[in-house]
């Protein structure tokens, strides 16, 4: 699984793994009832399967969105109980719901009732004062009541105060055990670990505790690192493309976004990072930064860049 910042950054990544299921960011139920739902929800097919994550506590608006998302095209609906910023504290969903638990169960099962699509839940070990290993047990075991089956843990806990969102995903320290025992206690359940995990080595470590693995900051910063998932975690072993080829691959994707003006600065950005870690890496991404954002830039700063790099 991997973590995606909006549709050109996954259908980007589309390119590289064939296999993995990419999530959306988190959505507001508020923003999908009340906005623009073409710019919010819309994917190109060549993404499935993608997962919409949704942010809310309203158990009938969590339902209202599900079925928005699954007659959209999704393949999954995710519920946030991970996310620590302000202001999703203020609208009462994200992380703060893991002092809710029976709240978390009603807003999962409301959402299961209004889908025949999976719906999954994402979640932390647990918030300031309440960390114990004894209170993530009660958490899972209570939400998992809802029919809920899957289960994304984030193996760290969140700050709600005195930390930032960027903090709260490094400073609070790891216990990848505490999720490799929830598996242990919790065997029925679909159990899926994330937290700075940054290679295919450790993914393969953790598959042999727990279900499934997401990627997100590392397949951000280091894309190409997941070329060869398809053969080492799918048993795919499909040619794999090379930088420049996939960088080729998504050109004709570029240039019908430009059609729609859309700024050339909002897609390059995520591919900052294809040549991570190459000769003339560097480069490559000074190029895009110091180009893309010029007005009337076009898939040719991208192809200049190219030719910085091996």
């Amino acid at each position: 699984m991997l973590d995606w910042s909006d549709r050109h950054y996954r259908y980007f990544m589309r390119l590289i793994s064939q296999h993995a299921l990419l999530y959306s960011e988190m959505v507001t139920t508020g923003a999908i009832i009340h906005g623009d739902r073409d710019h919010l929800l819309g994917f190109d097919n060549h993404e499935q399967p993608v997962a919409l994550q949704l942010g809310g506590s309203s158990p009938s608006d969590l339902a209202e969105c599900s079925k928005i998302g699954e007659d959209r095209g999704y393949n999954e609906i995710n519920l946030n109980v991970g996310c620590p910023s302000d202001r999703v504290q203020n609208g009462a969903f994200g992380a703060c719901l893991m002092a809710k638990p029976e709240l978390v169960a009603a807003c999962l099962e409301s959402m299961q009732r209004a889908v025949n699509i999976p719906v999954t839940v994402k979640h932390r070990i647990g918030i300031d004062d309440l960390d114990s290993y004894e209170l993530l047990q009660r958490f899972i075991e209570i939400v998992s009541h809802s029919g809920c089956s899957t289960f994304i843990i984030h193996a760290r806990k969140a700050f709600l105060q005195g930390l930032s969102p960027k903090e709260n995903r490094d400073i609070p320290p790891l216990r990848y055990d505490w999720v490799y025992q929830i598996k242990e206690q919790f065997p029925q359940l679909e159990i899926i670990i994330n937290g700075g995990i940054k290679s295919l080595t450790e993914s393969q470590k953790h598959l042999e505790q727990v279900d499934g693995v997401m990627i997100g900051r590392e397949a951000y910063h280091n894309p190409y690192s997941l070329a060869q998932a398809d053969a080492q975690l799918f048993d795919d072993h499909h040619q794999i493309a090379s930088r420049h080829d996939i960088l080729q691959q998504f050109l004709p994707y570029i240039e019908q976004q430009l059609t729609q003006d859309v700024r050339l600065t909002h897609i390059s950005k995520h591919i900052l990072g294809l040549f991570h870690g190459q000769p003339g890496g560097r480069k490559f991404r000074q190029y895009i930064s110091e180009n893309a954002y010029k007005p009337g830039a076009g898939i040719e700063v991208l192809e200049n860049a190219a030719k910085l790099a091996n």
